[in-house]
């Protein structure tokens, strides 16, 4: 078979199960409930103003000319890691071109051979991808958000290689801040509590990815890990900041503990190694960004967002219940809200038609039993737009809940 014929061939037969991805277009006229620029900064004219004026004054060309390790590295990129790895109260940090790249870059070369990864089951791809080309002995998934579950899982790898009970071999555990899915928060009090109990030598690692809650949680926007007591975050060994989602430019940087995991990293995460580095206007983007983060000035549209949440929550108890749909538990504590139904391309698209920008998330991104409508909140949001949408689900319910009764009485 010719490869033109076996590509079509799996393109096919993914259309037949309704799993065909394709690139689209938001209308811009609609309202915003579907992307990740949870704080509106994406069209903040203060944020273009602080942009423009800092490139003029730092940047003498428009790319970087390389990778980091060759002609890509300036004292522009190095003073904006030590900035960031400031504000966020961490020792060091190494900017990635992505959190993908941050991620793969991390678990594919900083366990060693013969160590563990212990993950969330929820835990983002990139994680899965970086493992999976290690020289790690195992990885393996425990509950999600669920501390007796990983629990269960240390203990078991402490009873089956006594390399891990003695300290030897490392224990890497991953999880998320704010999973982009589900929309809930990583218990990362529990979480270390559990860590060093079951693997008190010292040989534990928590890895915890801020992708979705950097600028969402915390003083200024510095994260989930950043209400932990000082103590606690002393634990977490390394912490990814990402840029494009609330903070509305693109890149990441992955926060080491200690500065030998940074030079270890320089020799040998190959996504950093084998990548031009960032241009002049991302990075400017991004000292842009923590400009405003630093001074304050993101606080109000945090509050808002955080406002327009408790809003959410609210109408959302009052819907009436059926088996046509799932809510996630109330109160609400994220800007993040899965609509869990049967119906999830149906919904989406009687909600799109009244002018709400939501998006269907169909198997294989999630359980094939736990598909849904994604509901995003912004701090651009108004308190209008949030009701008109829980009325418009309401009613789609009351409507939906009528056509079904007939087959329920076949």
């Amino acid at each position: 078979m010719r490869l033109s014929d076996s590509l079509e061939a799996a393109l096919s037969n993914r259309k037949r199960a309704s799993r065909l991805r394709r690139l689209s277009l938001s209308p811009p006229e609609s309202s915003d409930f579907s992307s990740n620029d949870f704080l509106s900064l994406s069209t903040s004219e203060r944020l273009h103003s602080i942009f423009l004026t800092e490139l003029n004054k730092v940047a003498p060309r428009l790319g970087s000319g390389g990778s980091r390790l060759l002609d890509g590295n300036s004292t522009y990129a190095e003073d904006l890691e030590a900035r960031i790895a400031g504000f966020h109260g961490a020792p060091t940090g190494l900017l990635f071109n992505s959190g993908y790249d941050a991620n793969v870059g991390f678990f594919s070369c900083v366990p060693q051979k013969g160590d563990y990864v212990i993950y969330d089951a929820l835990i983002h791809a990139s994680v899965h991808d970086g493992f999976r080309a290690s020289r790690i002995k195992a990885a393996r998934a425990f509950k999600h958000n669920d501390v007796a579950s990983l629990k269960f899982q240390l203990e078991k790898l402490r009873l089956e290689d006594t390399r891990v009970q003695s300290g030897e071999a490392n224990v890497f555990i991953a999880v998320e801040a704010l999973y982009s899915m589900d929309g809930d928060l990583s218990p990362l009090s529990d979480i270390i509590t559990i860590m060093d109990a079951e693997l008190p030598r010292g040989n534990a690692y928590l890895v915890l990815d801020e992708a979705h809650s950097t600028g969402v949680y915390g003083d200024h926007g510095r994260g989930w890990a950043s209400l932990l007591t000082p103590q606690q975050q002393q634990r977490i060994y390394a912490r990814l900041h990402t840029f494009g989602k609330a903070l509305a430019t693109n890149g990441a940087i992955l926060l080491c503990r200690e500065p030998i995991l940074k030079e270890y990293l320089i020799n040998y995460a190959r996504p950093l190694i084998y990548s031009t580095a960032m241009s002049y206007p991302t990075l400017v983007s991004i000292a842009a960004v923590y400009n405003m983060l630093q001074h304050g000035e993101t606080r109000r549209l945090q509050k808002h967002l955080h406002s327009l949440i408790s809003k959410l929550s609210s109408l959302l108890g009052r819907l009436p219940s059926t088996p046509l749909f799932t809510l996630p538990s109330l109160p609400l504590q994220s800007p993040i809200l899965p609509l869990i139904t049967l119906h999830p391309r149906q919904l989406a698209d009687v909600l799109q038609k009244q002018g709400f920008n939501v998006r269907a998330i169909c198997w294989p991104t999630v359980e094939k039993d736990k598909e849904r409508v994604r509901v995003c909140l912004h701090a651009g949001n108004k308190e209008e737009e949030v009701t008109a949408l829980v009325k418009a689900v309401g009613r789609w319910l009351i409507e939906k809940e009528v056509e079904e009764m007939p087959r329920a009485k076949l």
